[in-house]
């Protein structure tokens, strides 16, 4: 059985003692599933409990309030994702100003020890933590010698074109439209998945009614008009165009990802989907009125049309890489 844990303090939730992997796991690209592979294939051969630790909201989003940086998966898909890779238990901790503010020492002996009763501890190279990022790969490895627990630095690299894996590049590519590349270094089509929620319905008077996702107090890492498959609907997923963004001809404020369907008539309210990204066809525009958004719309759903038609659903593209519900 899969856990989800939120709180650093506690009672123990490893009796028989585990193995910890400690890391943002934003994505969980390639590089993050092989490392994830190893520590559960070390945990379960040793009987151990195999724990991934991160925190919600990420440490930069609690230290970047005002500009909150974009995001490629929010809690629930990120727990689904690792749940998925066969950890026992997955720590999304609150990072909040109390454990801002714990002195490493202390995340030591009572997260870590009292907490998961780790037997060995996986961190990459860089990985910092603590208050004022006071703690390393050298104070885990000389406490882990006190406590009874190994510490492991580990940076499994995983290459695509010759360059390494990582997050960042991959919130740079969905930036840019790499669409395909974005794919490759997250080894699946990059989706955004959550519940239908009612909007203006404006859409449905303009001829292209949409079902809309929200994404909190989280930016996503793309934004603008997409050929997209939607997932959730029927058997197979339903080809459709996208827009992500605010919505300036309707002077919309918060980020909304509105979706329709081609072909397709009912009521969604409320259904789970997966939007999955095929190609980006343009950045999001602001027109002078609706009449002119109209004929962008028309020439939009007939691009997404002629490349959707042209490019086979990949297997396994249903698998979300963001959640916000």
């Amino acid at each position: 059985m899969n856990r989800l844990f939120r709180d650093p303090l506690g009672p123990c939730l490893a009796p028989r003692g585990s193995i910890v992997c400690i890391g943002a796991f934003d994505g969980l690209h390639l590089g993050h599933r092989a490392l994830l592979s190893e520590v559960v294939a070390r945990a379960h051969a040793a009987r151990l409990d195999a724990i991934a630790l991160s925190f919600e909201p990420l440490p930069r989003e609690h230290f970047s309030r005002a500009i909150p940086p974009a995001r490629l998966q929010l809690p629930r898909a990120r727990f689904e994702g690792l749940a998925a890779q066969g950890c026992d238990s997955v720590g999304l901790l609150r990072f909040n100003a109390a454990l801002a503010s714990m002195a490493a020492e202390d995340f030591v002996r009572e997260v870590l020890v009292k907490r998961l009763n780790a037997r060995e501890v996986w961190v990459g190279p860089d990985f910092r933590f603590g208050r004022g990022r006071g703690g390393d790969v050298d104070l885990l490895k000389r406490m882990g010698a006190e406590l009874g627990f190994v510490a492991h630095s580990l940076d499994i690299v995983t290459c695509v074109d010759g360059e390494r894996v990582s997050s960042s590049r991959i919130r740079d590519a969905l930036g840019a439209g790499a669409l395909e590349l974005a794919s490759s270094l997250l080894g699946r089509p990059y989706a955004i998945s959550g519940r239908v929620v009612r909007g203006k319905q404006l859409g449905r008077t303009l001829g292209y009614p949409t079902a809309n996702q929200r994404f909190g107090r989280c930016l996503p890492a793309l934004w603008g008009v997409y050929a997209v498959r939607a997932h959730g609907i029927g058997d197979q997923p339903l080809a459709g165009v996208a827009s992500l963004g605010t919505r300036p001809v309707v002077q919309g404020k918060e980020p909304l990802l509105e979706t329709h369907m081609f072909d397709f008539s009912g009521d969604l309210y409320g259904r789970r989907l997966s939007i999955e990204f095929v190609a980006k066809l343009r950045d999001e525009l602001n027109f002078p009125d609706l009449a002119a958004l109209i004929v962008q719309m028309d020439r939009d759903a007939a691009r997404a049309r002629e490349i959707l038609s042209t490019s086979p659903a990949a297997p396994g593209s249903a698998a979300s890489s963001w959640s916000p519900a």
